[in-house]
């Protein structure tokens, strides 16, 4: 398989498999070829190229997990009687194609996101579908991380449980000054004010209160002033 131009399908296995993809590499250009037990790699790679390489074997990784998922998928469903038998042939772990099949059923492929990674698919996946695009479009227009992710939802998780309840006899309150913000956190403010299902002024409050919160009791990344 040629990695230098785009890896479309795998390799067959066994030393056969780097001439069945490249039978004859012409001289010239550094190439780069996939087999079944590791890479050939040239001398000649530049820095770019090798980057280049690492950024489209890791869509390979990425694209085979969705991949495995659909095949299972698929295979259930027409072969109810022998995808078993096809799994164990072809040396895979049926646990972990379970995990892929689940998610791959859970985002049919139109709203799959290609910027973002199967792992961040599977950190939303048991959400219902209308939360999972919310966060897919904030976990892509922020570029977050799969671990990123995962702790923004632990946050919002976490907002639900703390949900401030409405006072009967509310306390008498004061206007807030006004204040500048990045264009766009608004926006974002509004929506974990909505997916808390409380107002955006009740949403702001607990924010600022929970802040000040820690504050007042500094904990591990809190930043506090230091004396003099």
């Amino acid at each position: 398989m040629n990695i230098d131009a785009g890896i479309r399908d795998h390799a067959p296995a066994g030393a056969e498999a780097a001439s069945a993809v490249d039978p004859a590499p012409p001289a010239g250009p550094a190439r780069t070829r996939m087999t079944r037990v590791g890479l050939r790699i040239s001398h000649e790679l530049s820095f770019e190229m090798w980057e280049q390489c690492g950024r489209r074997l890791s869509e390979v990784v990425d694209s085979s997990a969705w991949c495995l998922g659909d095949w299972l998928v698929y295979g259930k469903s027409r072969f109810p009687d022998r995808y078993e038998l096809a799994i164990r042939a072809a040396g895979l772990q049926y646990q972990t194609l379970r995990n892929y099949s689940w998610v791959s059923r859970r985002f049919p492929l139109e709203r799959r996101r290609e910027r973002l990674s199967f792992q961040h698919h599977a950190e939303i996946a048991s959400l219902p579908a209308s939360e999972q695009d919310w966060w897919l479009d904030q976990a892509e227009r922020s570029h977050w991380t799969t671990k990123q992710l995962r702790a923004r939802i632990k946050d919002y998780v976490g907002a639900l449980d703390a949900k401030p309840e409405p006072d009967p006899e509310p306390e008498p309150t004061e206007v807030m000054p006004r204040i500048r913000v990045e264009s766009g956190k608004i926006d974002g403010w509004r929506q974990a004010a909505e997916f808390c299902g409380v107002q955006f002024e009740s949403w702001v409050a607990w924010a600022l209160d929970q802040a000040a919160a820690r504050t007042a009791r500094p904990g591990p990344g809190v930043l506090t002033r230091s004396a003099g």
